[in-house]
């Protein structure tokens, strides 16, 4: 469940070498027309040609990446690496104009300690194994609701010529986690369309900075009139917003810190699982020789996730980092003040550290898998977002085992960033 920090939109990274002395960089480009659908090969072969590659945003901005996964998991741990938005901003402003972080949001993410520290602490303990094990009855009715709602839909459409086709994404892989984060924070359920278009607008930014500020006004305006009308009503449920107003009752939270916490949880709550079930099914669709492995004992299904989180990691680059000091990665130093990328889709495919890893394998044993992070950032949800693809695919295979997909593969569409990996829509056939 963790949502990407707005970043500056990246070109696709080419491989290149550096020397220590004097790194090279790369000149800006267009994505391979194969990145977005399998990013993969560029960067593999960005892991096999150095430690660290350097490229440009399309604002001129150089960014550091890297894609090794012993050099990914101790940067996740460097406190020499921060994430201060604010601080970041005025580093870019400093070498190059135009480029926007997002700094009119302030969540963990965004935030280093102290800030960070005290952030954390307010919400933590809404996500303890304990409080989102609590939540499993809670899921399982969502699930269940929705794959009723994909029956019906079938019914409807099914005839003795033709059968339903769905979009697993609109239909079942958005919807799901969205209404538990709906429900965690005590939102209306009608209003998930907003979140998703302010999600989309918010975390791939796209180069539409005026896009990201409308998105922010209005989830802002809207949390806060939320919770105004609380407060003059006495309305106290016990949910996630009761807890955050009480923590600005308390003197620990502001009003724009309350908006950036719900905007990381309705974002973050949700893209992740989002992606990650959309991949998942797309991924045994590929492979029936796994979907007939974990078919056959869908109790298999915690590991299963474990290994679907490793393959197609929801989140392929970590957010923007940039260094305090200068960092040795692999014998290659990145100076103080500069923009650095952890790419975790690079790092979790990584032969070095796991065997065989562009393949599927759901009884893996090498597990260590990078997909929430690590360290003091590590996704606060990730305990939840387990859950939700958990008991989301195993009901899923349970009702439809038959399922295939509804289109030629190459026709799939995928999310145009370079920092979240899942698919704009999944059509699927049916069947039980």
């Amino acid at each position: 469940m963790t949502a990407a920090t707005a970043a500056p939109r990246t070109n696709s990274p080419g491989p290149e070498r550096h020397r220590p002395d004097k790194p090279k960089t790369t000149e800006p480009r267009q994505h391979p027309p194969t990145f977005l659908s399998d990013p993969y090969p560029t960067l593999a072969r960005m892991r096999r040609s150095a430690p660290v590659s350097v490229l440009h945003s399309d604002g001129g901005l150089r960014l550091w990446i890297i894609p090794r996964y012993v050099d990914v998991r101790a940067a996740l741990f460097d406190r020499r690496l921060a994430q201060d938005v604010r601080r970041a901003q005025a580093l870019a402003d400093s070498r190059v104009e135009g480029v926007k972080l997002g700094t009119e949001v302030t969540h963990m993410l965004s935030s280093d300690p102290p800030d960070h520290t005290r952030l954390r602490r307010v919400v933590q303990a809404a996500f303890s194994r304990k409080r989102v094990e609590a939540m499993r009855p809670m899921v399982e009715r969502i699930t269940l609701e929705l794959l009723d709602g994909l029956d019906a839909a079938a019914a409807r459409h099914t005839t003795r010529t033709t059968t339903a086709t769905v979009d697993l994404i609109r239909d079942f892989a958005f919807p799901l986690p969205i209404l538990v984060v709906c429900e965690l924070l005590g939102f209306p359920r009608e209003d998930r369309d907003l979140y998703r278009k302010w999600s989309t607008a918010i975390v791939t930014q796209e180069g539409d900075h005026a896009a990201f500020l409308r998105a922010v006004q209005e989830m802002g305006s809207y949390v806060l009139a939320i919770a105004d009308r609380r407060i003059r009503r006495n309305d106290r449920p016990a949910d996630l917003l009761t807890e955050l107003l009480a923590a600005r009752e308390r003197g620990e939270l502001t009003d724009d810190e309350i908006v950036g916490m719900v905007a990381l949880l309705l974002i973050g709550g949700h893209e992740t699982t989002v992606n990650l079930l959309g991949t998942s099914c797309l991924a045994l669709l590929r492979d029936p020789g796994q979907a007939a492995w974990l078919r056959a004992d869908l109790t298999r299904m915690p590991r299963a996730v474990e290994e679907f989180l490793r393959y197609d990691s929801p989140i392929c680059m970590a957010t923007t980092r940039f260094t305090t000091e200068p960092v040795d990665v692999g014998g290659v130093e990145i100076p103080q003040d500069e923009f650095v990328l952890l790419s975790l889709g690079a790092a979790n495919r990584d032969p070095a550290r796991f065997q065989d890893p562009d393949r599927l394998v759901l009884d893996r044993r090498d597990a260590g898998h990078l997909a929430f992070g690590g360290g003091i950032h590590r996704c606060l949800g990730a305990l939840l977002g387990k859950l939700e693809t958990e008991i989301a695919l195993t009901a899923l295979l349970a009702r439809f085992p038959g399922t295939t997909l509804a289109c030629q593969e190459r026709e799939l569409r995928w999310r145009n960033t370079m920092m979240l990996r899942g698919l704009e829509a999944l059509p699927l056939t049916l069947r039980r």
